[in-house]
């Protein structure tokens, strides 16, 4: 950890700390109150969630875990799992020296987020839990995948539409960086309410958005399921989800809702995965309502 004051930790730009002896990267931009992001996957790079609306409000802090991008590996490859990355979390919290600071996970950023707020209350003044659950397992897979089904199905005309299903059943640890995100990739449009609708839109951003196979090496010690303890995070709680979302869905949504203390579930009629994207000001008045 370095000595650089609060105004150096939060300056715009890209950053990089040593935490544990490994690269820690996050980038900074915009101004007021200090929401930091965590990306989804594990493994997808930070700059899908890249909310240029919520800098004009926020200091947004854009994690980027390790094992992607430019931040560092562990040497130990079964080490990521989510007390790693809730440790590499605090520990840019803490080298902002910014107080308590909000905590925006989104996907399994979310179970970061969760993680984090049940193991440091202090340092949280809010968190955006956003299209994300509070427990995986056979029945929240099993959900995703049916639910993926319908939607190749319902799309069967639309280009690429057969090789979702396949591309999503067939992620797994063995494959390689390039393999990964050409997976991540042919599986995109599921993310999205409309792609076919918005193509021009999106397609860009289908064709920059990368995984990292190193973070899917990770064994959790106990499978992810916060839900008896939920009512510990006292913090308030923005809870937002797309309709459409196959994989987090309003299902998980409403069960974070009923199990934590102080949270409002926003849901947008007609997002999927990505409402930062397919409906920014929507998603920009809900978070910045939330965070005043």
């Amino acid at each position: 950890m370095t000595g650089t004051t609060t105004a150096d930790a939060l300056r715009a730009g890209t950053h990089t700390i040593e935490v544990e002896g490994i690269a820690q990267r996050y980038h900074v931009a915009g101004t007021g109150p200090v929401c930091l992001t965590h990306s989804g996957g594990p493994g997808i790079g930070w700059e899908y969630l890249r909310m240029p609306a919520l800098e004009q409000h926020l200091t947004m802090v854009y994690v980027e875990p390790i094992g992607t991008g430019e931040s560092g590996r562990l040497a130990d490859p079964s080490g990521y799992h989510l007390d790693t990355y809730s440790r590499f979390t605090h520990a840019v919290i803490e080298h902002l020296d910014a107080g308590a600071v909000h905590l925006l996970g989104h996907s399994h950023g979310g179970f970061v987020a969760q993680h984090y707020a049940l193991a440091h209350p202090d340092r949280i003044a809010g968190l955006v839990l956003y299209d994300t659950s509070p427990v995986t397992g056979a029945e929240f897979w099993g959900s995703a995948v049916s639910n993926i089904q319908q939607f190749a199905t319902a799309h069967a005309e639309a280009p690429g539409a057969a090789e979702i299903m396949p591309a999503f059943t067939s992620q797994h640890p063995g494959l390689n960086d390039a393999q990964l995100t050409e997976m991540l990739r042919t599986i995109f449009p599921a993310y999205v309410a409309d792609y076919w609708g918005r193509a021009a839109e999106f397609a860009p951003l289908r064709q920059q958005i990368r995984i990292w196979q190193a973070p899917m090496l990770g064994v959790e010690p106990q499978p992810f399921d916060v839900r008896p303890r939920l009512a510990e995070i006292t913090a308030p709680s923005l809870i937002v989800v797309g309709r459409h979302d196959f994989i987090c869905g309003p299902t998980w949504a409403r069960m974070l809702e009923s199990g934590l203390p102080n949270a409002k579930l926003v849901e947008f009629e007609n997002c999927g995965h990505l409402g930062h994207l397919e409906d920014p000001a929507q998603f920009t008045a809900a978070v910045t309502e939330f965070i005043g």
